[in-house]
């Protein structure tokens, strides 16, 4: 990204900038803010789009909530467009000129609060799930909350200062439930989600990230979730992870290494974790089913 100001000092007029978007080959992004014009990765227009709206917005602002997850690489929410940065509190909060897809914030901060990715100021790790956890459902926080851990960004003791980050904040009662919830062996969203199924539907796993051996010690597998004494496993299906024709082709000489060592092997995806019965009632008969054996 290139702002108006850098390219002057790089010895370019206001006019010839102008000269570069009417050609195309500069494209605004906000005000004073432009990228290549054959820029066309959409993850490089994504960076350049949040990189502007922190600089546009001068000294002090810095990236918060959704789009902090974002930098951080945070897992757990669905993408919206939306670049939210905050600008300090002392001074006032732009309401004109800015591009529909910027949200504007205020909030107060401590130097602890404020990390660097990538060059922009962001809120840190734990700050930002704290934030994020106060304004979206147990699903997405607690999916926020098990990615920020799988990932070593946070840590358990690290939430255990969460309580008084958030206390007296709108939300804050709900949020302390969902950091009980918390587990870092979830590899993604769509595993909270089957877990939390699970849980809700009275049939919790034992184990998560299960590996399963034999008795040479050879792994077989390892499961997403799993219940040890009826021998069951549950894998959750996402469609980055396993789409691909050698994942695909792994995952079945996977599963038929675990079948023939007397395991069953359940399947979900994303759309199993819309309906609140589904999963429990399908993990619940394949456990009466293997007690029948």
């Amino acid at each position: 990204m290139v702002t108006v100001e850098q390219a002057v000092r790089a010895g370019l007029s206001k006019d010839q900038v102008r000269q570069m978007c009417r050609s195309g080959r500069w494209q605004r992004v906000l005000r004073g803010c432009f990228v290549l014009g054959e820029t066309r990765s959409v993850e490089t227009l994504r960076r350049a789009q949040i990189r502007a709206a922190v600089t546009s917005l001068g000294p002090g602002a810095f990236a918060v909530h959704e789009t902090a997850l974002e930098l951080h690489g945070i897992a757990g929410l669905r993408s919206t467009g939306q670049v939210h940065v905050s600008v300090p509190v002392d001074r006032p909060r732009p309401q004109r000129g800015l591009a529909p897809w910027l949200a504007v914030h205020q909030l107060t901060v401590t130097p602890g609060d404020l990390a660097g990715v990538v060059g922009l100021k962001v809120t840190s790790p734990l700050r930002t799930v704290s934030d994020v956890i106060l304004k979206v459902d147990r699903f997405a926080a607690v999916s926020v909350l098990d990615s920020a851990l799988n990932r070593g960004l946070v840590t358990p003791d690290d939430l255990l200062a969460v309580p008084g980050m958030i206390h007296g904040r709108r939300g804050a009662v709900a949020a302390r439930g969902y950091l009980a919830e918390a587990d870092g062996r979830a590899q993604s969203p769509l595993e909270t989600r089957t877990r939390l199924r699970c849980v809700d539907g009275r049939v919790p796993p034992d184990a998560l990230q299960l590996e399963v051996r034999d008795h040479d010690g050879y792994l077989l597998g390892i499961g997403d979730l799993g219940w040890r004494a009826p021998r069951v496993l549950a894998e959750a299906d996402g469609r980055d992870s396993h789409d691909t024709p050698d994942a695909v082709f792994a995952d079945r000489r996977r599963q038929n290494r675990l079948v023939n060592a007397g395991w069953t092997v359940l399947r979900f995806t994303w759309a199993d974790t819309l309906r609140p019965d589904y999963i429990p009632w399908t993990v619940r008969q394949a456990v009466a089913a293997a007690r029948r054996t």
